[in-house]
């Protein structure tokens, strides 16, 4: 295999004597190079969105290593993959996995290091010849991310049936794509992909691990940490309509720009949060302009807000007044605003005996254990409305995330799976 500035980087400090008992940081940095490969761009990102070809080209490559490691594959309607190693005896499985789809021109890290962790460990079993008490897979769940639809989680949400035909009906993507065509074009269809597959499944338990996306791993200095609970996302399209003109014919009086008005929410909304709680964020991070041409007012000003905190409670006071305000705002401008929610999940807590049997594992290798609250949403919070959940983070340079400079190191990352295998081991044995 061709060798890559990624992989060097990756390989370079790094500490062999963490390879042992199985467990192997080349070959975990060979996976994560030849995954960044699919989708790659020339600054060193990468973008695999949700029911993508790329996304399914880096599912294929996975796969591919998952019958190398002797895994039975299933493949289910929403195009979650799950690889299978059966036990000594049979019983619910322990599983672990994360997602491979990016947002646009994203990291290599975030996703595919969970699912290559959770993958690393039944090659750490197999060169020992561990033969796990009980089964245990690997998953691959589509679409976390949600770039492509603006709504996310939509592999695991399906997974667990928290997701409805109604909803389907509104994810449409950038180039006009419905969902049905989407899931077509993929390999399935719409009554396969709303059948709650988990069903299906004996599972005991599920464990992922994800880059932590913040600093409080640096400011400890600890390779991994101990995920305390898991903010619930929503997401709010907000749609700004006036009347359309040219930039130098049409008096300022008696403009009715949506630009401004969308300028005026933005303004708001940076003040907003602190109003309902200390852990409440919001972010408008996609906004689309109609027609964007420089010597036109605008007709339509469409805004996708992310809002998050740790309790529903509070998170939904601070949805409603983000809406009233738009709604405000909108009539004193005089123009038009519709709001659409486009996602409302659940914040998830991680149970403390969950915390406590990962900062055991974490011990064994002289980890601090340092517990932490994700800001973001992940597969996690969707399986833990139905199954005992636990997450692991590992350390992520600057704290950066979804851009081609988000890094972790390879010491950090096998670390990270050396408590993952003595975590998942301690569950299977009771």
């Amino acid at each position: 295999m061709e060798s890559t500035i990624f992989l060097k980087n990756l390989l370079d400090g790094y500490d062999v004597s963490l390879s042992h008992s199985g467990v192997n940081g080349e070959r975990l940095a060979a996976r994560l190079d030849a995954l960044s490969k699919i989708g790659a761009a020339e600054n060193g990102g990468v973008t695999r969105l949700g029911y993508s070809i790329e996304e399914k080209q880096a599912k294929e490559l996975v796969i591919g290593w998952m019958k190398e490691a002797g895994l039975s594959i299933t493949i289910d309607g929403a195009g979650n993959v799950f690889g299978r190693l059966e036990g000594k005896q049979e019983a619910p499985a322990v599983m672990s996995g994360s997602h491979l789809d990016s947002v646009p021109n994203g990291g290599n890290f975030d996703g595919p290091l969970g699912v290559l962790a959770a993958l690393e460990i039944v090659e750490a079993w197999n060169d020992t010849r561990y033969i796990p008490p009980i089964p245990y897979e690997v998953a691959i769940f589509t679409d976390e991310e949600g770039s492509r639809f603006k709504a996310g989680l939509t592999g695991s949400r399906s997974f667990v049936g928290k997701i409805t035909s109604a909803e389907l009906d509104q994810l449409i993507d950038k180039g006009g794509q419905t969902f049905d065509e989407i899931i077509k074009d993929y390999g399935s269809n719409r009554q396969a992909f709303l059948d709650p597959h988990y069903r299906t499944r004996a599972i005991q338990m599920f464990v992922e691990v994800h880059i932590e996306q913040g600093l409080i791993l640096e400011k400890q200095d600890e390779p991994a940490g101990i995920v305390s609970g898991i903010a619930g996302p929503s997401w709010l399209e907000v749609s700004f309509k006036g009347k359309a003109g040219h930039a130098g014919n049409t008096p300022m009086e008696g403009r009715k720009d949506p630009v401004i008005a969308a300028g005026m929410f933005v303004q708001e909304i940076e003040t907003l949060p602190r109003q309902v709680s200390q852990t409440a964020v919001a972010t408008v991070g996609k906004l689309d302009v109609i027609p964007n041409g420089v010597n036109v007012i605008a007709q339509e000003v469409n805004i996708m807000v992310d809002i998050r905190d740790i309790t529903e409670e509070s998170r939904d006071s601070l949805l409603d007044q983000i809406c009233q305000k738009a709604e405000e705002i909108a009539a004193n401008r005089g123009i038009e605003v519709t709001w659409n929610i486009n996602t409302r999940i659940k914040p998830l807590p991680i149970a403390k005996t969950m915390q406590e049997r990962l900062a055991t594992a974490m011990k064994k290798f002289d980890i601090n254990p340092t517990y932490i609250p994700s800001g973001a949403g992940h597969d996690s919070m969707i399986l833990g409305e139905e199954l005992p959940v636990a997450m692991i983070f590992t350390r992520s340079k600057d704290g950066i995330s979804h851009t081609p400079e988000e890094w972790s190191s390879l010491n950090d990352c096998i670390q990270t799976v050396h408590v993952l295998k003595a975590f998942i081991e301690d569950m299977m044995e009771g």
